[in-house]
């Protein structure tokens, strides 16, 4: 396990590092998740030629630190986490981002780009949604109040969601995941999917089979790869990774 500094507080960002050539690969987890457990059979995939791959967690996040003073909106986490690949000697990476970490990859891409020579979104989030009421699919963690949400609100959402989300999003910090979820229901000026469109780099955009993402043909006008992943879910890494690495190995130098 590596860690760094990431803000004044002191608060440490880790990861999880696979020895490899550079560039480095760097893997971005989404709301409520860490990104070892849903990252790791991917990225030591043997259809994937061996690059220095780190499956790295966000402020707030399964085994990063928690810190009180954070924001956690989707420009903070971008700019934590730049601050961690910075000082982990990453740049020109090729960045995997899934669902929320699609945002805030998105974001880091376009705040600092000497980082990120390739995004490639895992059925990432590019707009900005009600908070009220619970998408298909969602936690419904933005629909409450903050100290709604840690007193008692979490719990509900512990019983939608199910055990296997559940697994991971216990480990998160509680006010550390509603502000998250709001700055991703609220999304960012201009939205992530303006800023998609207007990267100068690679781009790709992976979605569940038969969900393709709205919009699906302006991203590809805008050269953004648009590509179906067979017989997954929302958790394409999960649901199907020899699918997800035959992808990837397509997409990645």
């Amino acid at each position: 396990m590596h860690d760094a500094i990431v803000h004044p507080s002191g608060a440490r960002m880790r990861w999880v590092e696979l020895p490899g050539e550079e560039p480095a690969r760097v893997y971005v987890h989404g709301l409520g998740a860490t990104s070892a457990p849903y990252y790791a059979e991917v990225a030591a995939h043997p259809l994937l030629p061996r690059h220095r791959s780190l499956l790295i967690d966000l402020l707030g996040f399964g085994i990063s630190d928690r810190p009180r003073e954070f924001s956690y909106t989707l420009e903070e986490h971008a700019d934590t986490l730049a601050e961690g690949l910075c000082k982990a000697g990453v740049a020109g990476a090729a960045v995997i981002a899934h669902s929320m970490g699609g945002a805030v990859a998105t974001v880091l891409a376009a705040r600092h780009p000497e980082l990120v020579a390739r995004l490639i979104l895992v059925d990432a989030n590019l707009d900005p949604y009600p908070r009220t009421p619970v998408p298909p699919g969602g936690s419904g963690i933005a629909a409450y109040g903050e100290e709604e949400f840690v007193a008692e609100g979490w719990k509900e959402v512990r019983d939608r969601v199910g055990p296997h989300w559940w697994s991971t999003m216990r480990l998160a910090d509680p006010r550390g995941l509603h502000r998250t979820a709001v700055s991703l229901a609220e999304g960012t000026v201009p939205a992530m999917r303006e800023l998609l469109v207007g990267l100068a780099i690679p781009r790709a955009f992976l979605y569940p089979q038969g969900a393709p993402p709205a919009g699906a043909e302006e991203l590809r006008e805008a050269g953004v790869r648009v590509l179906e992943v067979p017989e997954s879910g929302h958790n394409i890494m999960l649901d199907n990774p020899e699918a997800f690495a035959r992808t990837l190995k397509d997409l990645l130098p």
